[in-house]
């Protein structure tokens, strides 16, 4: 038998290997192009947020700023907040005060977006544009106007009462519990409705007419036609928004804060945010404050997975 000589390899034509290189070229690229973004994102978030933990786990009070070293107590500070009554009574009252404001700001941003979208042009105009003025306004600056506006001596809303017929006559909006909880929520409401009407106004536009006109053809009313064609046609835009109203509700820091120093009561009216900051500033006691931060950290991520599995869950539809 004689011996069958051995083929050359099989070399792939050119436009097989150009075709490969351009597919490992389009895989690589997005993660090149965000590189840079995740590079900053680990910069500017990645740093405090390491040294926030290092310091919830030192000892770290008024004299660690004169140069004093910090010995470190491992737990402590995180054992010391866990078994403090008051950091559970300011949880409870900031979910309850995110829930409120939640349900408020999507309601009433939910109708705006329903009246901007049947009224005459012009008037939807002029509304979209006043609302786009009140959410370009900074937090503080609007907190402040809507200060001024429920001052017991100069206020407009203790004078429009007062000429009402109500005994409004300097009547302290800041005093009390409930009272002071009234104004924040209306700040916080007023300045979240904006940006709920702008994205659910987009989402109607994309309701198609003709599924509505066959609903109505059908027989169907308009609250039957909202419940079962407007809405689950909006639910991923609805769940993404009142996820991401959560969120920032939950950290609300400058309103609650802005309106204790304009003569509010302070411990009764405490947020988690504004409870960090009294805590590690006010009292100096930087290491406990940075343990309630890092907790906060903790609650706001748990937050952002349930944002992220609804995003997940609307690509996957």
């Amino acid at each position: 038998m004689t011996a069958q000589p051995l083929s050359p390899p099989r070399v792939p034509p050119a436009p097989v290997v150009a075709r490969r290189r351009r597919h490992r070229g389009t895989v690589i690229l997005p993660y090149a192009l965000i590189a840079p973004a995740i590079l900053v994102l680990g910069l500017v978030l990645g740093y405090p947020l390491v040294k926030l933990v290092l310091l919830s786990l030192q000892k770290f009070g008024l004299a660690q700023q004169f140069g004093t070293p910090a010995p470190f107590v491992g737990f402590d500070n995180y054992q010391q907040i866990l078994t403090d009554p008051e950091l559970y009574t300011v949880l409870v009252r900031t979910l309850a005060f995110c829930a409120v404001t939640v349900v408020l700001t999507m309601a009433l941003g939910s109708l705006l977006a329903l009246l901007a979208q049947r009224i005459h042009r012009f008037i939807r105009v002029t509304l979209l544009t006043m609302l786009l003025l009140v959410w370009a306004m900074p937090p503080v600056s609007s907190t402040v106007v809507w200060q001024w506006m429920f001052d017991s001596q100069y206020g407009v809303v203790n004078w429009l009462l007062t000429k009402l017929g109500a005994d409004f006559q300097d009547h302290s909006w800041l005093d009390t519990q409930f009272s002071f909880f009234t104004v924040a929520t209306l700040v916080v409401v007023w300045m979240g409705i904006p940006f709920v009407t702008f994205t659910v106004f987009a989402g109607l536009t994309q309701v198609p007419v003709e599924v509505l006109e066959a609903a109505q053809l059908d027989g169907a009313n308009g609250f039957q036609r909202m419940r079962h064609v407007i809405v689950p046609f909006l639910k991923p835009v609805l769940l993404i928004l009142t996820t991401l109203s959560v969120l920032w509700n939950f950290q609300i820091f400058n309103q609650i804060y802005v309106l204790q120093r304009a003569g509010g009561i302070s411990r009764d009216t405490n947020l988690l945010g504004v409870y960090a900051y009294q805590v590690s500033i006010g009292q100096n006691r930087f290491d406990v404050g940075g343990a309630i931060a890092v907790v906060m950290v903790l609650l706001t991520l748990l937050l952002t997975g349930v944002y992220l599995r609804q995003m997940a869950k609307q690509e996957d539809q």
